[in-house]
């Protein structure tokens, strides 16, 4: 009879031996903003690398599309870092307003991965990481290689190997965040293709769409790996109302124009941005005391752009027009930072939307009417009159709020301006404080100009008879 008990022991002590299984592990740090430093130093996720089986993959987009105030898809794998916490040029992230996108990476051939690192850097939220990551090594008859989004990606020949989501529970989203993806047993399979789902961190604005600085892709043979490294920056700070203001000139990318900015330009900063404050204030609002002035060498036909507290400069539009307008388009991206409409969309659950011809009309305003009215380059021109509508945006919205201003209300841009940064803009604004709809001011506007230039059909037909002389 014992023989038996034995056997029953002995099978209950199979039953209850645990039974060591590979498990997959996320690793998340973060370094909040004023603790964070241009290295992505951690205690328990690596530190990005300066060469891994990510350097010499492909990157492509799959759905979404780059935001271009952004680097290329190849600042996610050249082994180079931001060296500051609002770098559009050292990150990859996707436009602005929309809900992320799907990359591909493809390692070339099938390996076996030991980890997988994701870097992420900025002041707000912006920062932190949300994203699924997939894995496949192409061999599934299933396999698809460019799964666009809605594909059931595990229908599709794909692994789900972790979902990543580094948003703090409460309190500042900014600063600097590592994800690291490994597995308990050493290898987290071998894979060829890799896939990152990614989607913004809020939507309360149109900005909250992640700034990567770096993947990496550690192979399990690989040696050790040299850490990435940051730029050498050429820069130089100035400080404005005793050290109140702080302005951080960057020309890395343009040694050519550092005199310029610094003996040129950075006297005009100085000056007007404590002046824009003051032109555009509103109760219990403070705006942005660091800025960074940003010379870059991706911005297209983009002459400058403005985001939270940096400024950009298209360094080919800037070397074409230091004599001319390069000076007054960095008020108006100056405007820009003291705006913060972006606030009050954050704030205000139930915001509206400041239209965009008034966003952009507001710092053309300033800046031709105010800056540099010597210049009258917001005066409407015989050609330019059949066009003029009071909400084309830019120069020609700036001379009609300059129109408002001198014949209704001298204070009706402080007056939008507050609203907007409230998210509490509506067109009723005009009426109590003019007596007049927005439409009706801009009649008004248009036969003024009229009166001043002659009629816009007369401007019309004159060219129309002069084809007809020849």
């Amino acid at each position: 009879m014992k023989r038996p008990l034995l056997l029953i022991a002995g099978l209950l002590l199979l039953v209850i031996v645990p039974v060591t299984r590979a498990e997959i592990k996320v690793t998340t740090e973060r370094n909040a903003s004023e603790r964070a430093s241009a290295r992505f130093k951690f205690n328990n996720v690596p530190s990005p690398a300066k060469s891994d089986a990510a350097t010499a993959a492909k990157f492509a987009i799959l759905d979404g599309e780059r935001d271009p105030n952004g680097g290329d898809i190849t600042a996610l794998h050249d082994g180079k870092l931001p060296n500051e916490d609002d770098q559009p040029s050292a990150n990859f992230f996707f436009r602005a307003g929309t809900d992320g996108g799907r990359l591909l990476l493809d390692l070339g051939k099938a390996i076996d991965i030991r980890q997988i690192n994701i870097y992420s850097w900025h002041a707000g939220s912006r920062g932190p990481q949300v994203c699924q990551l997939y894995a496949s090594d192409g061999q599934s008859d299933a396999f698809n290689a460019e799964p666009k989004m809605g594909t059931d990606l595990e229908k599709a020949g794909w692994k789900s190997i972790a979902k990543i989501d580094t948003r703090p529970r409460e309190g500042d989203a900014g600063g600097q965040y590592g994800a690291s993806v490994s597995d308990s047993s050493g290898v987290l399979g071998k894979y060829r293709y890799l896939i990152f789902d990614i989607r913004r961190t809020e939507d309360a604005d149109g900005f909250g769409n992640t700034f990567y600085s770096e993947i990496d892709v550690l192979d399990r043979d690989a040696p050790k790996i040299a850490e990435a490294v940051t730029i050498q920056r050429v820069e130089k700070m100035f400080e404005a109302e005793g050290g109140k203001y702080r302005f951080t000139f960057d020309t890395t990318v343009a040694p050519d124009l550092t005199e310029w900015a610094y003996k040129e330009l950075s006297p005009v900063v100085l000056e007007w941005y404590p002046k824009l404050i003051a032109m555009l204030p509103s109760e219990g609002f403070a705006a942005p005391t660091n800025v960074t002035i940003l010379f870059r060498d991706n911005m297209g036909g983009t002459p400058a752009s403005a985001s939270g507290s940096r400024i950009n400069c298209n360094v080919d539009w800037f070397r074409k027009n230091l004599k001319g307008e390069a000076r007054g388009s960095v008020v108006h991206e100056m405007a820009h930072v003291v705006q913060q409409y972006g606030r009050g969309r954050r704030n205000n659950p139930t915001a509206t939307r400041t239209p965009g011809w008034l966003t952009e009309g507001i710092p053309d305003y300033l800046r031709w009417f105010k800056f540099e009215p010597e210049t009258r380059g917001a005066e409407i021109s015989r050609r330019g009159l059949a066009r003029a509508k009071y909400d084309a945006s830019y120069r020609v919205t700036g001379n009609f709020l300059n129109w408002v201003t001198e014949n209704y209300d001298t204070s009706i841009v402080v007056k939008l301006n507050a609203a907007a940064r409230q998210g509490k803009y509506t067109e009723e604004i005009w009426k109590t404080a003019t007596g007049k709809t927005v439409q009706e001011l801009g009649e008004e506007w248009k036969k003024a100009l009229e009166e001043k230039i002659g009629p816009a059909a007369e401007i019309e037909a004159k060219p129309a008879a002069d084809e007809l002389k020849k």
